[in-house]
């Protein structure tokens, strides 16, 4: 088991270790199956790599972390996710290359990935300004999220891979949206080295 960060012993208790093990043996075994469905279709495209990748790392964090006692499956957006003391453990593929976590950006600022990470993320290091308006020009949330408890916080696992090179980097922590270039604003992120 892995030595772990006051943080995550602070967020995840005992359990910071095994998860500190887990998470990456998933995102390892989630990216050899996506490897093995695209030789298994032979496109030339990476196509069948991605979509493959994009549903292997929740079946796998979901079969991993359900061996942990206190660890609770919850299904959004037709996937099954694992909250761990009331901790939502949501996977964030940022990049096909090895860049720092900080570089992470997500394709949209809506939709399910950027209404959870305001919802159940950290408070904004900067608040909007109140401009005093009656409307909100914030759409409603995605009805999905109302399947999670408000007192469940996220912790995104974001990690670099590709076809070729497998999984590079894992990081986990807390992380805002920032709205206007969609990057990711992390409050803290530390390393969960692939191959410990």
């Amino acid at each position: 088991m892995r030595t772990v960060t006051p943080w995550a012993r602070k967020t995840f208790g005992d359990t910071a270790g095994r998860l500190a093990d887990l998470i990456p043996a998933s995102l390892i075994r989630a990216h050899a199956r996506a490897r093995s469905g695209h030789e298994g279709v032979h496109t030339q495209t990476l196509e069948a790599y991605g979509h493959g990748l994009y549903a292997a790392q929740y079946e796998e964090l979901a079969v991993s972390l359900a061996s942990l006692s206190d660890a609770a499956p919850v299904r959004l957006q037709s996937r099954t996710l694992m909250i761990v003391r009331d901790h939502l453990i949501y996977p964030y593929c940022y990049a096909k290359k090895d860049v720092p976590v900080t570089a992470a950006r997500l394709r949209r600022a809506t939709g399910f990935r950027a209404d959870l990470i305001r919802r159940h993320g950290p408070e904004p290091m900067q608040q909007a300004f109140d401009l005093d308006f009656d409307e909100s020009d914030e759409p409603d949330a995605h009805p999905d999220l109302s399947l999670l408890p408000e007192d469940v916080r996220l912790v995104l696992v974001a990690y670099a891979c590709s076809m070729s090179q497998g999984v590079m980097r894992i990081e986990w922590g807390s992380a805002e949206l920032r709205r206007e270039d969609r990057y990711l604003i992390w409050h803290r992120h530390e390393p969960l080295p692939p191959g410990a």
